[in-house]
């Protein structure tokens, strides 16, 4: 609880509060200290604050806070609920929490008779009296009932008189008969407490006892002494009790407020369910900021980690430096203190770096976790209306806490790695040249998967260095396997940072990895990535290869020609393993030409009928029969042919080296050509009579059973 105690301070005197109030502006300040930093404004009044006085607007106004004007660094001047009044210059002092304190312009108590005087004997406010708060420098003109207007926080009261108690002498054990010793425990139900071996000896965790909660002495003081809850009353109508809760307003209310004051049209909600909500707003709030300290306290735990880490880094790399520089006999002698100097500047700048982060981390965690026990302290508190004026600003600077843990606030500012490693080989007459090289390989490369990712047959893959290396990098080298679980194989060098690999195997799984290099060498490799390309094929025509006269349409799935002469046309995917089947629908079909139907080389001629040349593997068909032909050889005439909407498959199996044709799901006489290997794309060749629809991704006819997988298969 020791970090809670800037909570309990007040910001003018240093000491804890003592019958603290409540500012419109959510900060707090002992009614002493607001007595002596009042400040007396000028008679004369603006005609806003007139307007103001006499509309009977309270000034404990939250709603009407945001439209005050403000004192801040950048410009002068003093607000009100109504409206802007200027103040005369007034030199600051320093309190001892070193924000500014105005001194007044009215006579004061001697600094003897610093101690609140009792209820009723306060000296009268000066007519046009001014506060401005120590903390956020928002003024107020005060009305009539000077600093009575303002409601005291009964909450950080009570706080603050449990927080001294816990600091008090140690308790005492209740149990020993004879010079007691000091209390370890306290039973919450048996409200006794115990050393250890009276606890052991009295109440042992066994039985009944078992369930009972033991508390260390300081928690059980307090939650023996929590005060009880206690009536507020209203601070305009001192005889009524706070009831309710003006939503609007966001301030406890009364009956009287509600009937006679500014309040009877604004909505109003029972003060015990308000009491409750906030409670649960300010405990939600809490859950996240705790996380934020979690992280705090282990990224703390890092960087005292990384201080250990350059300590012995640079223990280390001095070593090495001073066994390097007395080989050198008298010539390296003179330039080795320089270089002993540079490492030292190096070493106390990553520790000045690194030390000044935990001094900044250790700051905002004290104050985060000191904000954190004040609300758990407040959140036990019974008194709802106490509660509920300071839960706002509570919950705000909860919220706002922990927007201060942000990104980037517990990420390390420096590596601990000494990135620089002396070079000997220069000769001695070159010397007073020797400096500091860089020798070390880059690190591995980190993968980004959420940038990684495969397509059809294609795979992208995109990494980065990781974001503490210093080391520079001159290109990478991407390796893949070849989708059997053989050796990597290189598929790009270069400088870039992503890579798209095209001609990949359907249906293949790929291992990837990636390592970068500079003039000293190779680094590691990253984590292997394994993509999964896709089951089935996808693709389409592709008009870069086409012959002029093919024409394509419906995203290059439809197809047709220009010229009654046959041209041929291939897909932009090629296969070399695996089992693949497509279909070809007949749009059009007139004066029955000779379409055909097949695979080929990348190579094949173009101008002529598919299969007329060595390179490609078809069946042309008319309206009666087909023929299979390849190299210009015709062979296994099948009767049945094909009109408009007849449907053409094709089946590549690799695994036996062969393909086969259907029409209209029905196989078209046998196997048409075996042995099969090597990269084969999927072909037709049309004339003009004709025009062909394209279907991929669809699986392997149920009638066909593939053959076994070749491992050897080979890579395109």
């Amino acid at each position: 609880m020791d970090e809670m105690e800037e909570e309990l301070k007040c910001p003018v005197c240093g000491s804890f509060y003592r019958e603290p109030i409540i500012l419109p502006c959510s900060h707090n300040i002992c009614l002493a200290c607001a007595r002596n930093i009042l400040v007396q404004t000028p008679d004369a009044e603006s005609p806003q604050s007139s307007r103001a006085s006499g509309s009977g607007v309270s000034d404990y106004d939250y709603l009407d806070l945001d439209k005050m004007s403000l004192y801040s660094e950048a410009d002068s001047g003093y607000g009100s609920y109504g409206g802007f009044v200027s103040a005369p210059t007034t030199p600051c002092q320093k309190s001892p929490n070193g924000v500014r304190v105005f001194p007044p312009t009215v006579p004061q108590p001697p600094p003897q008779q610093h101690l609140l005087p009792q209820p009723g004997s306060l000296p009268p406010i000066p007519r046009n009296s001014c506060i401005t708060c120590p903390q956020c420098h928002r003024s107020l003109i005060l009305d009539d009932r000077g600093l009575r207007g303002f409601p005291k926080n009964r909450v950080l009261e009570g706080v603050v008189d449990r927080y001294q108690q816990s600091k008090a002498a140690a308790l005492k054990c209740q149990l020993c008969e004879k010079s007691p010793k000091e209390a370890t425990v306290m039973c919450e139900q048996c409200d006794v407490f115990y050393c250890d071996p009276c606890r052991l000896r009295c109440h042992p965790p066994r039985g009944p006892l078992a369930k009972h909660r033991l508390v260390p002495p300081a928690q059980g003081r307090i939650s023996r002494r929590a005060s009880p809850r206690k009536i507020s009353t209203c601070t305009e109508h001192e005889l009524e009790n706070l009831s309710m809760y003006c939503v609007q307003c966001k301030t406890p209310v009364c009956y009287q407020c509600l009937e006679e004051g500014k309040h009877g049209t604004h909505e109003v909600k029972a003060l015990g369910a308000m009491w409750k909500l906030h409670k649960g707003q300010l405990s939600q709030a809490l859950n996240g900021l705790s996380d934020r300290a979690t992280e705090a306290k282990e990224f703390l735990v890092q960087l005292r980690n990384m201080v250990q880490h350059i300590q012995e880094n640079g223990v280390e790399f001095e070593a090495c430096l001073v066994a390097q520089c007395d080989a050198l006999i008298d010539a390296l002698n003179r330039r080795k203190a320089q270089l002993l100097a540079r490492v030292n500047k190096e070493h106390e700048h990553k520790l000045k770096v690194v030390r000044d982060q935990i001094s900044h981390c250790t700051v905002k965690l004290r104050q985060t976790t000191g904000l954190m026990e004040y609300c758990l302290e407040v959140i036990k508190e019974n008194d709802p209306s106490g509660f509920l004026q300071i839960s706002d600003a509570l919950i705000r600077r909860v919220h706002m806490t922990e927007g201060q843990w942000g990104k980037g606030t517990l990420t390390p500012r420096m590596t601990s790695d000494f990135d620089l490693t002396l070079d000997s080989g220069p000769l001695l007459q070159t010397i007073h040249q020797l400096d500091f090289v860089q020798m070390k390989v880059p690190a591995a490369p980190m993968l980004q998967l959420e940038e990684c990712c495969t397509q059809n047959n294609s795979a992208t893959l995109s990494w980065k260095q990781p974001p503490l290396s210093t080391i520079a990098v001159d290109g990478y080298i991407l390796e893949l396997d070849d989708g059997t679980g053989g050796p990597f194989r290189e598929v790009y060098v270069g400088t870039e940072t992503i890579c798209t690999v095209d001609g990949l195997h359907f249906n293949s799984t790929y291992k990837s990895r990636v390592k970068a290099f500079n003039a000293s060498g190779v680094g590691q490799y990253s984590k292997t990535l394994i993509m999964q390309t896709s089951e089935v094929a996808w693709f389409t025509f592709d008009p870069a290869s086409a012959h002029p006269d093919i024409i394509l349409s419906n995203d290059n799935l439809t197809v047709t020609c220009n010229s009654y002469d046959d041209r041929v046309v291939l897909s932009n995917s090629a296969f070399s393993r695996g089992v693949h089947y497509w279909e070809m629908t007949i749009d059009r079909y007139d004066n029955h030409p000779d379409p055909a139907f097949g695979i080929a080389r990348a190579d094949v001629l173009k101008d002529v009928m598919l299969g007329k040349d060595d390179k490609a593997w078809a069946m042309y068909v008319d309206n009666n029969r087909s023929w299979f032909m390849h190299n210009n050889s015709h062979t296994n005439r099948t009767d049945g042919g094909i009109s408009k909407g007849s449907t053409i498959g094709v089946l590549l199996d690799f695994s036996r080296g062969i393909v086969i044709f259907l029409i209209n799901d029905e196989q078209q006489g046998p196997v048409a050509f075996e042995g099969l290997e090597g990269v084969y794309y999927p072909a037709i060749s049309i004339n003009r009579n004709v025009q062909v629809t394209l279907h991929t991704g669809l699986p392997i006819p149920d009638f066909y059973t593939p053959g076994e997988a070749d491992p050897t298969g080979s890579v395109c």
